[in-house]
C-alpha cells in the first residue's frame, strides 16, 4: 500500500567497529547515511529534476522495446504459441520483485538501486556481488539492445531507400559479420543525450516512449486482421520445459523497470514517486507484451519464427501485402529501441556513481560535472565499453547473460526487503509489500526457478563473471571502502 508521505527517518543504530575480515565483509551501511549522501559526487552534485511522469517514462523506456521488438523471435521457437504464457510467467516473476523494489525504493531513495539496498541490509560483500550483477544486467543489456537496433535499422533502410548496411558492418562475429557498426552508433547517440543532463535525457526519452507505445498499438490493430485461430493448435508443443526456457529468455524483456530506482537522487520526491513509477510502468509493460505476443503468434505460425530480430515488421508487411506498414513499424522500432539504450545506459552510470562514492570502484565514476550535473566521465567510459561489446557479441548470448545477472540481483532484493523489515521495523515506509514475508519469498522462488531454466553455458559465463568480480573486489574495493575507513577512524 502507498502512504501519502513519510516522517523523518529514525536515528540509525550504532555501528560497532569491525572485529576482523569477516566482520568487515558483513559491515552494513546505515540507511540514514545512504540517504544523506544522496546526490553527492566528486566535484559536484546530481540535480533533482524528475517527477512521477518522468520516472515512469524512464522505467517504461528502459523496459519496453527489445523484448517485444527483438527477443520475441528467439522465444517463440522455444515455447510455440505458449509464448504468451511465458510472458505471463516472466511478468509474475518481475511483479513479485517489483513489489520489493517499490518498498525499498521508497525507503532508501538513492541511485544505487539494489546494490544500495543490499549494502544497508546484508553487508558490503553481498552489496558488491549485487552491484557486479547489476553491471551485467545494465551494461550487457545495453549491448544486447543495441544489436537489435541494427536489425531494425536495416529493415527501415531497405523499405525506404532500398539499400542495407552490409552484413560485415551490421552483424558481430559469429553472426556473419565483422563489426556491428549500427550497434556502436546508437550507444554513442545515447551517450550524447546523457551528457546533456538528466532532465534533457528524460524529455527525449518521453517522446520516444510515446512513439513506441503508439507503434505497438498500431501493430495490434493491423496484425489482428491476419489472426488465424489455427495457429494456436497444439498450444504447448515443447511442453512446460519450453515455456519455462522461453520465460527465462523473455525475462530480459522486463529488465529495466528497476531503472526508476536508479534515479532516486535525481527525483524531486523520491520516496513518494519511485514506488508508484515502478509499479505503474510494470503494469503497462506486461499488458502490452501479452497483447502483442498473442497477436503476433495468431498472425504468423510459430514454426516460421526463425530468430529474426525484425519479426513484427515482417508480420505487418505480410498481413497488409504492403511494405509501407512494415517500414513504418521498423521506423518506430528504431526510435523505441534507442530509448531503451538511453535509459538503461543511464541506470548503469548511476549505479557505478553510487559504488564509486562508496570507494568500491575508481573515483572517476563518481565525478560530477558542475555545468550539467551529470557524471560525464562515467558516461563516456561506460558508453564506449558497451558500444564495443554490442559491436562484437551476438544478441542471444547477451540476452541470456543479462537475464541471469538480473535474476540474481532481484533475488537479493526479495531477501533485502525481509531483512530490513526485521532489522528496522519502525523505519518509515511509503510503500509496503503486502503479505510480507510470503510474497518476497515467492519472488525469490520465481527468480531461482527461472535461473535454473537457463543453459549451462549461461551459468558458466555467470560463474566466470562473478569470479572476476570477486578478484576485483578483494584487489581494489576491499582496501578502499569508505565505510571501512570511516569506521576505523571512529574507532580510534
Amino acid at each position: 500500500m502507498l502512504d501519502q508521505g513519510a516522517p523523518p527517518l529514525n536515528p540509525p543504530p550504532p555501528t560497532p567497529p569491525a572485529q576482523g575480515a569477516g566482520a568487515r565483509l558483513m559491515r552494513r551501511k546505515p540507511v540514514e547515511r545512504l540517504v544523506a549522501e544522496g546526490g553527492q559526487g566528486e566535484g559536484g552534485s546530481l540535480r533533482r529534476s524528475l517527477g512521477l511522469w518522468q520516472l515512469t517514462m524512464i522505467s517504461i523506456g528502459a523496459t519496453l522495446g527489445t523484448g517485444i521488438f527483438v527477443v520475441l523471435g528467439e522465444a517463440v521457437p522455444k515455447a510455440g504459441p505458449a509464448v504468451t504464457l511465458s510472458f505471463v510467467i516472466a511478468g509474475l516473476t518481475a511483479l513479485f520483485s517489483a513489489l520489493s523494489y517499490a518498498e525499498l525504493a521508497g525507503t532508501i531513495p538513492v541511485s544505487g538501486s539494489s546494490y544500495s539496498y543490499a549494502y544497508a541490509t546484508m553487508g558490503e560483500l553481498v552489496a558488491w556481488v549485487c552491484g557486479w550483477c547489476l553491471m551485467l544486467e545494465y551494461g550487457v543489456s545495453v549491448a544486447a539492445v543495441a544489436v537489435g537496433w541494427g536489425e531494425y535499422l536495416n529493415e527501415l533502410l531497405d523499405g525506404t531507400i532500398g539499400v542495407t548496411i552490409p552484413a560485415a558492418l551490421s552483424a558481430p562475429p559469429g553472426d556473419g559479420g565483422v563489426f556491428n557498426l549500427p550497434a556502436l552508433i546508437v550507444v554513442l547517440l545515447a551517450m550524447a543525450f546523457l551528457m546533456g543532463g538528466a532532465r534533457e535525457s528524460a524529455r527525449a526519452n518521453t517522446i520516444m516512449v510515446v512513439v513506441k507505445i503508439g507503434a505497438l498499438v498500431l501493430f495490434c490493430a493491423i496484425g489482428v486482421q491476419g489472426f488465424r485461430s489455427g495457429n494456436y493448435d497444439n498450444f504447448m508443443p515443447l511442453g512446460m520445459a519450453g515455456v519455462s526456457a522461453a520465460g527465462a529468455t523473455l525475462f530480459f524483456s522486463y529488465i529495466g523497470f528497476d531503472a526508476a530506482s536508479t534515479a532516486g537522487e535525481e527525483a524531486k520526491n523520491a520516496q513518494r514517486d519511485l514506488p508508484r513509477a515502478i509499479l505503474l510502468s510494470l503494469a503497462i509493460i506486461t499488458a502490452l507484451y501479452v497483447l502483442v505476443a498473442a497477436v503476433a503468434v495468431g498472425a504468423k505460425p510459430w514454426q516460421r519464427f526463425t530468430e529474426s530480430e525484425a519479426d513484427l515488421a515482417q508480420i505487418m508487411t505480410e498481413v497488409t501485402g504492403q511494405s509501407f506498414w512494415g517500414t513504418l513499424l521498423a521506423f518506430c522500432a528504431v526510435i523505441a529501441i534507442a530509448s531503451v539504450v538511453l535509459t538503461v545506459l543511464y541506470g548503469q552510470t548511476r549505479i557505478l556513481f553510487a559504488m564509486s562514492r562508496d570507494g568500491l570502484v575508481p573515483k572517476v565514476f563518481g565525478r560530477v560535472s558542475p555545468k550539467t550535473g551529470t557524471p560525464r566521465q562515467n558516461t563516456l567510459i561506460v558508453s564506449l565499453f558497451c558500444g564495443v561489446l554490442a559491436a562484437a557479441i551476438p544478441l542471444g548470448q547477451l540476452a541470456d547473460a543479462t537475464s541471469i545477472g538480473t535474476l540474481f540481483a532481484f533475488a537479493l532484493v526479495n531477501v533485502a526487503v525481509v531483512v530490513l523489515r526485521r532489522s528496522r521495523p519502525d523505519m518509515p515506509r511509503t510503500f509496503r509489500v503486502p503479505l510480507s514475508p510470503l510474497l518476497p519469498a515467492v519472488g525469490l522462488g520465481f527468480c531461482l526457478w527461472m535461473m535454473g531454466s537457463l543453459s549451462t553455458v549461461t551459468w558458466v559465463v555467470f560463474g566466470v563473471w562473478m569470479a572476476v568480480g570477486l578478484v576485483f573486489y578483494f584487489g581494489y574495493g576491499y582496501r578502499r571502502s569508505r565505510l571501512a575507513a570511516s569506521d576505523t577512524t571512529e574507532a580510534k
